[in-house]
């Protein structure tokens, strides 16, 4: 009997690829696959890769099997708990978990336990969606890395600080995983990965458990495909909500349809400058195709609302890291406190420079940064969404560095939803299509990335 390694070998599968659940489940209720079947595959799929890539902290396979066969059941019954039943899914291990440590990325919470799930997490296993394991995070979801590796080319990084998750959506190992982003850690290892990475708008997941904490911090999904990814976002808000005092996450119950929009804004952001020839080449491409499908296209040359926002947008990582590291200086001063021989230099080096940041210098930030918000909101009289790039290029190689996260940091910035779509390649590597949306308008971003990756898919 060939190993799995071979059978990958003699059918030339050895490069990632996506596994859609929500494709499969259409097989289940007829019987002619179940989600133990699909789950059995994940498995040997975790067996090739993992040693790999290294995208888990921890699993639970007896867990998810026997979670697999319960599922089963519910599928031979005709009584799912959810389109998600079954689904094998990853959690960042900056989210608890009831049955495994949340260790996020740090010796600092080795093995700690907080003996309750996230209410995502909750929220997921109400669904009937199988908890393979805990993926990896960067230290405190930040800028040092862990150790994972990209599956299109294990000596580059997968990006961060979402990088397990990423990693193991991109293998195939689950059809969707949780990560978070407060700057562009999913859209940016989703766009490295060649999944699909959604932040939301702010707000819309339901973020208690979730070490993530501050203002611009969203719980993102990365799927492998936007059916699968939109079914989980309603799942959780369906159960858990958004935000304390907030509606959540607003749409129908399935994925919305495809939607062609009118006009489109091409944003150029902070990051332009260090965007490789070949990604610049890729974007205007897919701008001249979208062109040719009669959509109109604005940009900072010929829209004076677009040439604002982009004049705003350059300093957006910076206005970013303000706003978060004061939100966070509390917190890295007290593991600081508590042993400081266990945080990396990133984070020795990161504090600093937020230390001395008065009270009314950070009121300043969040005014300003309502102001460029209202900027953005403006631009919907004009254009029905934006589109960008996803990451300067595709990921580098080296694993010291997650990698130049500017273009994603907008919509981070923004609270609006964002989505990686993986249209694009250079040089071998995967790069996403990056498309931003208006905040609580996350529906319309998901009907207007269908459009787009119907209408452009066809040409890779």
């Amino acid at each position: 009997m060939p190993t799995l390694q071979e059978k990958l070998i003699m059918t030339e599968q050895t490069k990632p690829a996506l596994r859609s659940y929500l494709a499969a489940a259409a097989d289940f209720a007829s019987g002619q696959q179940t989600p133990r079947q699909f789950l059995e595959r994940s498995l040997e799929l975790l067996d090739y890769w993992e040693p790999q890539i290294g995208a888990f902290v921890t699993t639970d396979v007896p867990a998810a099997r026997a979670a697999a066969e319960r599922s089963t059941e519910r599928w031979r019954a005709g009584k799912p708990l959810s389109p998600i039943d079954g689904m094998p899914v990853g959690i960042k291990d900056i989210i608890e978990t009831v049955d495994m440590p949340t260790q996020m990325g740090s010796p600092l919470f080795a093995g700690w336990r907080s003996e309750k799930d996230a209410a995502s997490v909750r929220a997921l296993r109400d669904a009937g969606a199988i908890i393979l394991g805990k993926t990896v995070t960067t230290e405190f979801a930040a800028s040092e890395p862990r150790g994972t590796r990209n599956p299109w080319h294990p000596a580059h990084t997968p990006g961060g600080s979402s990088s397990g998750s990423a990693a193991a959506v991109a293998a195939g190992v689950v059809s969707a995983a949780l990560g978070t982003q407060v700057i562009g850690s999913t859209v940016r290892p989703a766009s490295f990965c060649g999944c699909v990475g959604f932040k939301p708008s702010v707000n819309a997941l339901n973020r208690e458990g979730s070490h993530d904490y501050q203002s611009q911090s969203c719980t993102g999904i990365l799927g492998a495909a936007l059916d699968d990814v939109w079914q989980v976002a309603h799942e959780i808000v369906a159960r858990v909500g958004g935000d304390a005092g907030t509606p959540g996450l607003q749409g129908p119950d399935t994925v919305p349809p495809a939607q062609k929009p009118r006009r489109l804004a091409v944003l150029e952001t902070g990051g332009w400058d260090s965007a490789s020839v070949g990604a610049k080449q890729q974007l205007s491409e897919c701008v001249m195709r979208l062109k040719s499908a009669g959509i109109e296209i604005h940009a900072r040359g010929n829209d004076d609302k677009v040439a604002a926002l982009e004049t705003d947008l350059v300093h957006a990582a910076e206005l970013s890291h303000r706003c978060n590291g004061w939100e966070t200086r509390w917190f890295f001063r007290s593991m600081r406190d508590r042993d400081a021989g266990s945080l990396s230099r990133n984070v020795m080096d990161r504090m600093p420079k937020y230390e001395d940041m008065s009270l009314a210098e950070h009121r300043a930030d969040l005014t300003e940064r309502a102001r460029v918000r209202a900027v953005h909101a403006a631009l919907a009289a004009n254009c029905d969404a934006c589109i960008t790039l996803a990451a300067p290029g595709g990921a580098p190689e080296g694993l010291a560095s997650t990698g130049n996260p500017e273009f994603a940091v907008p919509a981070s910035l923004l609270g609006v939803p964002a989505l990686s779509l993986p249209l694009l390649e250079v040089g071998g590597m995967p790069l996403g299509l990056q498309l931003i949306g208006y905040f609580d308008r996350d529906a319309d971003a998901f009907a207007i990335a269908s459009w787009i990756t119907s209408a452009l898919m066809p040409a890779r």
